[in-house]
């Protein structure tokens, strides 16, 4: 294999790394670390931010479908990304409905 080809394999690797992250972040797939699903956006957009920043820095570097695998992976994290968003804001709203609901106890 030659170095072109290996540097390849290793950013669509490096890509594909952060990917996984984001989504294990947002809980659309399970830790393989500790079998649990969980959702951290915090680091959920930092993974994205990675990425974008690679993007940016890359930019004029890339081969046409390297650039075609960020762009697509990148689209796709962000559109799941608010997707967990809205998820998130609606349980929020639900949760402070319910509190505003509930009787308050007598003193």
């Amino acid at each position: 294999m030659g170095d072109e080809d290996k540097n390849i394999q290793l950013f669509m690797y490096l890509i594909g790394s952060f990917e996984m992250s984001a989504m294990m972040a947002m809980g659309k797939i399970k830790n393989p670390m500790t079998d649990k699903t969980e959702r951290d956006l915090t680091q959920a957009q930092f993974s994205i931010d990675i990425l974008d920043m690679l993007k940016e820095k890359t930019k004029g570097s890339l081969s046409e479908y390297e650039q075609k695998f960020i762009e697509n992976v990148l689209g796709q994290l962000k559109l799941n990304y608010i997707d967990e968003s809205q998820k998130e804001k609606e349980t929020r709203l639900a949760e402070e409905k319910k509190d505003e609901n509930k009787p308050e106890e007598n003193k």
